[in-house]
């Protein structure tokens, strides 16, 4: 089966009927459908299939009146298409939405005492004054492409700090990965695990956001530096099998499939926007992340060996007992890359 096939196979599955599950259930307005739906984007600027594109837009049709409720940060994930919908569909719509949503994060959403957004979530938990990785894919990245649409230097100056502040706080000075989350009042990593999808989010998500703000402000060299710092420490934990454990510098603990898939997504896009040097290094992880990829894919598009929804969890060997089981952000990271070689190949 062609790459393009697969992806077409992997997307296929996210959009049926899988109520009641919630890996795998999109009809809901939160951070899982969300990541799914800026795969589908992806898969659709890649692709160009205009089926892609009609789901996207029932999608939303279906589905906005359920993002009316409580406003936490990571249930901004599926505004994240909002900007690209705008200028597909010229629906101002779109747009003012994504505005509001602006505003209500810059004036509103919690902050942490370093101004980092707090890491808010809708279920019925609070994580005073944390700081995940997470953050950056789920919120920060919809502020980008907002600032990008309507050419706003206070939405990029936030989106900027707040992965500078991200990174500052989570990156390991010693291997150059992130930790998963960071507590500001104790002012420790809590249980200091780099665990593999936190990294995910930062390595897809910083490149994207790059690509957004880049033409609107400056880009300072502290955050090249470290995201290649990141990229240079994830590599030296990929595993021979292509992947990374669900604690990466754990390599007893079990092979994670979708921290591994946006790691692999973002080498390749930090490659092509030129924040990271295109080298035979960084494609060759790329390369080998790709083939274990798709290895973990079933004929009928399934992603396996994706963990469940993770906190940060209260020790190392916590992450060991997360389950696995078929998700639309593990589906959604083995999408975008997948996108991204059809549109590097051609496919």
């Amino acid at each position: 089966m062609t790459i393009s096939n697969t992806a077409q196979q992997v997307w296929q599955e996210m959009i049926q009927d899988h109520t009641g599950n919630w890996g795998m259930d999109i009809e809901h307005w939160d951070w899982v459908p969300g990541v799914g739906l800026i795969a589908m984007l992806e898969y659709y600027e890649a692709a160009g299939k205009p089926e892609v594109l009609s789901y996207l837009k029932k999608w939303i049709e279906r589905n906005k009146e359920k993002a009316k409720g409580t406003k936490v940060i990571n249930s901004i994930a599926p505004f994240a298409i909002f900007p690209a919908l705008y200028r597909l569909e010229n629906d101002e719509w779109f747009r003012d939405e994504a505005v509001r949503i602006a505003e209500w994060m810059i004036a509103e959403a919690p902050r942490t005492r370093e101004m980092a957004f707090e890491h808010t979530v809708t279920e019925n938990a609070v994580f005073s004054e944390q700081v995940w990785a997470d953050t950056i894919f789920m919120a920060v990245l919809f502020l980008a492409r907002t600032a990008s649409l309507v050419g706003s230097t206070k939405y990029a100056e936030e989106a900027l700090q707040q992965v500078l502040i991200h990174l500052n706080v989570l990156q390991d000075e010693s291997t150059g990965v992130l930790f998963h989350g960071w507590n500001c009042d104790s002012a420790d990593h809590m249980s200091a695990a780099r665990w593999t999808r936190a990294n995910a989010w930062v390595a897809a998500g910083v490149p994207l956001i790059v690509k957004e703000i880049g033409p609107v402000i400056p880009i300072p060299d502290e955050l090249k530096m470290r995201y290649e710092r990141l990229i240079s420490g994830l590599i030296s934990y990929q595993q021979e099998d292509g992947l990374w454990s669900t604690v990466m510098d754990h390599p007893d603990f079990y092979r994670e499939v979708s921290g591994s898939a946006g790691i692999g997504y973002g080498i390749r896009k930090a490659m092509e926007i030129g924040l990271i040097e295109r080298n035979d290094r960084h494609q060759a992880a790329a390369d080998r992340a790709l083939a274990a990829i798709l290895s973990s894919i079933s004929e009928d598009g399934v992603v396996s060996g994706v963990s469940g929804g993770t906190p940060v969890m209260k020790s190392i060997a916590a992450y060991q007992e997360i389950p696995q089981y078929p998700t639309l952000y593990g589906q959604g990271l083995a999408l975008m890359l997948l996108a991204d070689t059809c549109r590097d190949s051609g496919e």
